[in-house]
């Protein structure tokens, strides 16, 4: 067997490996190459190989994110690199994202618990957050009141608690086990007097509650994406990703109950990807707002209370 064909965790080549490289430069160049070997999807934080290999060295070193050029001279000890390695072959092997092997993700620049349990924060929701929904809130006045519907981690009721320091959030997932992660995130952000974690299905349990703003990134995957994922998506919840046939399950009951839940106001937001091309489709008269993003993203659309009761017809 030629050497080029040894895998990168044959033994013998890992050997050589482990005593050749020994900075962090070193190791990060030695990882990005193999994970473009092995053709690994990106996309759950991160969206290139480097990227990915310094989040896992980060988490090995006990440090935070490795942005400081400085640190690209420092040598691992041999456990550091042993231990490095290990997490890269499962990410590899395995094809586990690299938030779930360290069990922690970014969003809005704010750190968030993660497993198995809940999807990894990734939505350019993260950006209207952190403006605090400029152009979209009326002028000068900020919510008092904000729903995350399907709030998953609770990354975004955290955010906006954060964004929005007067207002109480209610964090609402269908899944408990999202809602026991969403609780030690807002426990670890000290929120327990802001944020409040609510079982419901959509917005069932929420009868006469009224909201200056509500945000949601509901499952929106068709059946057909389903099948075609990359196995990264294997070991996230399909109860957070599949949404029906269309991929619009969700958000068809969203846009028919939402308006009796936003005060006069009021705004919805919400994340639909690739399923906007289904939904403009099925609603060619509706005046969905379609956001842009600087740091780039689609498929996230606003509407208003009385937008959402003038076309409710329509979703009914």
């Amino acid at each position: 067997m030629s050497e080029q064909s040894l895998s990168p965790f044959d033994p013998e080549q890992l050997q050589h490996s482990l005593t050749d490289l020994v900075t962090v430069h070193d190791w990060l160049r030695w990882a990005v190459s193999r994970l473009h070997q092995a053709s690994v999807y990106f996309g759950h934080g991160t969206d290139n190989a480097w990227d990915e290999a310094a989040v896992l060295l980060a988490h090995v070193l006990f440090l935070p994110p490795l942005t400081d050029d400085k640190l690209l001279t420092a040598k691992l000890d041999r456990h550091e690199r042993a231990a490095f390695v290990a997490l890269l072959q499962q990410r590899i092997e395995q094809r586990i994202p690299a938030a779930y092997l360290t069990q922690q993700a970014y969003f809005c620049n704010l750190p968030f618990y993660v497993d198995e349990r809940v999807l990894i924060p990734r939505s350019p929701i993260a950006e209207l957050i952190n403006e605090k929904f400029v152009d979209l809130l009326p002028a000068g006045v900020a919510p008092q009141h904000i729903l995350d519907l399907c709030t998953g981690s609770g990354c975004i009721a955290i955010a906006c608690a954060y964004a929005f320091p007067e207002a109480q959030v209610d964090a609402v997932d269908i899944s408990e086990d999202a809602l026991a992660v969403a609780d030690l995130n807002i426990n670890e952000h000290h929120l327990l007097d802001r944020v409040f974690p609510v079982l419901s299905d959509g917005f069932s349990a929420l009868t006469g509650q009224q909201y200056d703003l509500i945000v949601t990134n509901p499952p929106y995957v068709d059946a057909e994406d389903m099948d075609d994922l990359p196995e990264e998506y294997r070991h996230e919840p399909e109860l957070g990703l599949a949404s029906g046939h269309d991929g619009l399950a969700l958000t068809r009951q969203i846009l028919r109950d939402a308006a009796a839940h936003l005060t006069d106001n009021g705004i919805l937001v919400c994340e639909v990807g690739n399923s906007m091309v289904e939904l403009q489709y099925r609603y060619p008269d509706v005046p969905f707002r379609w956001l842009e993003f600087k740091a780039g993203g689609l498929g996230v659309f606003a509407l208003t209370k009385q937008e959402l009761l003038e076309h409710q017809h329509r979703f009914a």
